[in-house]
């Protein structure tokens, strides 16, 4: 059986309740290969490792996010914007955050369980069938998602099969 996408809803909810902070979210264009290289990239298998799901936060919703999750003010998130890569406390707080919405992917009885294999961060190479997936158009989503007083970025969800 399929996995299905979640709605945008179950993913303003799981922003929301993992950040403790009001998040709204609205509809955004998808990732472009010109987008990549500023993009964290999380890529989910099923229990015989094969690529189930990749998703993808832009820089800014990243910094954003993991200064949120962290607790920590928006200056650092804006710092690494500005200079394009995540500080090591960001970055490892958007792994954790990336493996939580794995709950996004496993939200229906019956279907295999996906669990997060791997978080590529900016400046680090992204597997190309990873990449592939997450430009293809096809079973998406794609928001913008804004993270009360910190900021705004892409969030895409693409399923493999």
């Amino acid at each position: 059986m399929p996995h299905n996408l979640p709605t945008a809803h179950a993913v303003r909810s799981m922003f929301e309740d993992l950040l403790g902070r009001e998040v709204t979210v609205d509809s955004a264009n998808p990732v472009s290969a010109d987008d990549l290289p500023k993009t964290v990239v999380a890529i989910y298998v099923d229990e015989s490792t094969r690529l189930a799901a990749v998703a993808g936060l832009d820089l800014p919703l990243a910094a954003y996010a993991g200064a949120a999750l962290g607790l920590l003010p928006v200056g650092g998130a804006e710092d690494c914007i500005e200079i394009g890569e995540l500080s090591s406390v960001l970055a490892e707080n958007v792994k954790e955050l990336c493996n939580v919405l794995t709950g996004l992917l496993n939200r229906e009885e019956g279907n295999p369980r996906l669990s997060l294999y791997q978080v590529v961060v900016p400046g680090e190479p992204v597997p190309r069938d990873a990449a592939a997936h997450l430009l293809a158009l096809g079973r998406r989503i794609d928001l913008r998602v804004d993270v009360s007083r910190y900021g705004a970025g892409r969030f895409s969800l693409a399923l493999a099969a």
